[in-house]
């Protein structure tokens, strides 16, 4: 079991009992699921390889690919090409990632003064936008093109108070201010 499951069954669930103001135990907002989700566009078959390959690196699980819907002459983009991986992470696998995230990979970022306060979608989810994927400690050697990369936190919340201060008490490092 990862230390951070520990820390939320043992630390966080009687603490946002008691902040959130219930005494049901299966009400307090828990943590669903992250995707992960990386649109490198038009790329060639060598880089497209290698920016999966650094998605399976970072999370430990083999990408999906995401392929063009319809074609788009503008952007020389075909249906069926292939623009973007994603990978969607539950239980033990959920739990390692979000703990590297937040003591490993946000403080590698440069200038980093904590995560932006407007992600929340209005449902209890949250969405991290990364710039450059190469602050993942995972990533020996990153791939030459530096694709950055959305991190959705889903959660069983239904608001955004609740869901931030689930992320809160986990750990994620907010910005001081909105």
């Amino acid at each position: 079991m990862s230390n951070l499951k520990e820390k939320y069954n043992k630390e966080v669930v009687p603490a946002l009992e008691q902040k959130l103001g219930t005494t049901n135990r299966m009400l307090v907002p828990r943590l669903m699921k992250v995707v992960l989700n990386m649109a490198f566009g038009i790329v060639s078959k060598d880089e497209q390889k290698n920016l999966m390959g650094d998605l399976a690196a970072i999370t430990g699980q083999k990408p999906k690919v995401c392929k063009a819907k319809k074609s788009i002459s503008n952007f020389k983009l075909r249906e069926g090409m292939v623009i973007g991986a994603k990978v969607t992470l539950r239980g033990e696998r959920m739990w390692e990632f979000v703990e590297r995230l937040i003591a490993a990979a946000l403080p590698r970022i440069r200038d980093f003064h904590g995560v932006s306060n407007r992600g929340f979608d209005g449902r209890g989810n949250y969405t991290l936008g990364i710039k450059d994927h190469s602050i993942f400690p995972e990533l020996v050697e990153a791939s030459a093109g530096h694709s950055g990369m959305d991190i959705t936190f889903v959660t069983s919340s239904n608001d955004n108070k609740a869901a931030k201060a689930l992320l809160e008490a986990l750990g994620m490092p907010f910005a001081g201010r909105a």
